[in-house]
């Protein structure tokens, strides 16, 4: 018997606009947490992991302004890098600087 309220992914549950570039990238990151990850290993050094804080990203703002949070993101995500919780944003200014991210 199934347990209720056991969420079937750790990915963000949030609602979205179904926009097709949102559904676009979710599915890519959709198609590499179920095939590719266990190839790679788990080797992420964030909570959440690097393709669950993709999904949310795109999810949240798109797949342009999610695109370029997730590069970040995963070039942070090295040896040399820092780990730890590094959650999405929760809001975004208005005129944002793409190279303001990297400082996140």
């Amino acid at each position: 018997m199934a347990q209720k309220n056991i969420p079937q992914s750790r990915n963000w549950t949030g609602k979205f606009p179904k926009t097709p570039g949102r559904l676009i990238g979710i599915g890519i990151i959709r198609i590499y947490q179920l095939v590719f990850s266990n190839i790679f290993g788990h080797s992420c050094r964030y909570l959440p992991t690097c393709s669950e804080y993709a999904y949310e990203s795109i999810a949240r703002y798109g797949l342009w302004i999610g695109g370029w949070l997730t590069l970040f993101r995963v070039i942070k995500c090295n040896p040399l890098g820092s780990h730890g919780f590094n959650p999405v944003p929760d809001n975004l200014p208005k005129k944002i600087k793409i190279y303001s991210l990297w400082k996140k």
